[in-house]
């Protein structure tokens, strides 16, 4: 019959190879992620500059065209150009690179990172998504908090802010000050 500090050290040795090969497949995933994000952000910036082609003055160079009409003659025709479709502006956090300002963010995100400025310029410690809820005098009740949560683990993602203790949430090295950057 084993031991029972045996039976403790194949456990041990079970959670250890398990606790590896989650971490394996955690870097695994996050390269993933990163190969995304940044294939992610080149389409954003190819779109915003086809959107930006499409709205210059003086239009499109195809605001007129030629076409066949039944009875065999050319007309031209005026086309009326649409609007090109764009999504909502600043709806899309990207990614923190040095000089990036924080107007490059919507109003919620830069208000979290308002709150967190303030603490750091304070000397005070990270905040917990609840104590945010607090000081932007939102409800407590849980859907505030978890949409308060997604938008900072986002900003965590996109290297705004990290996450030094579960749940915790300071402006990541080199984020500083209401412009951003550096």
């Amino acid at each position: 019959m084993p031991s029972v500090v045996g039976l403790l050290e194949q456990h041990e040795l079970a959670a250890r190879r398990r606790v590896d090969g989650l971490r394996e497949e955690a870097d695994r995933i996050q390269a993933e992620l990163a190969t995304a994000e940044q294939e992610w952000l080149e389409w954003t910036i190819a779109r915003e500059r086809v959107g930006a082609v499409l709205s210059a003055p003086g239009g499109s160079p195809a605001d007129a065209v030629v076409t066949d009409l039944p009875g065999g003659a050319g007309t031209e025709v005026e086309v009326q150009a649409s609007p090109p479709v764009a999504a909502k502006p600043k709806s899309q956090v990207l990614v923190w690179r040095e000089g990036l300002a924080w107007t490059a963010l919507s109003a919620d995100y830069q208000r979290i990172l308002a709150a967190l400025a303030d603490r750091v310029r304070l000397g005070q410690g990270p905040l917990t998504c609840q104590e945010m809820a607090a000081v932007f005098g939102m409800d407590m009740v849980p859907a505030k908090v978890e949409a308060l949560r997604s938008k900072a683990k986002r900003l965590v993602a996109r290297g705004w802010l990290t996450e030094p203790a579960p749940g915790r949430f300071t402006l990541a090295r080199g984020v500083s000050g209401p412009d951003g950057g550096s």
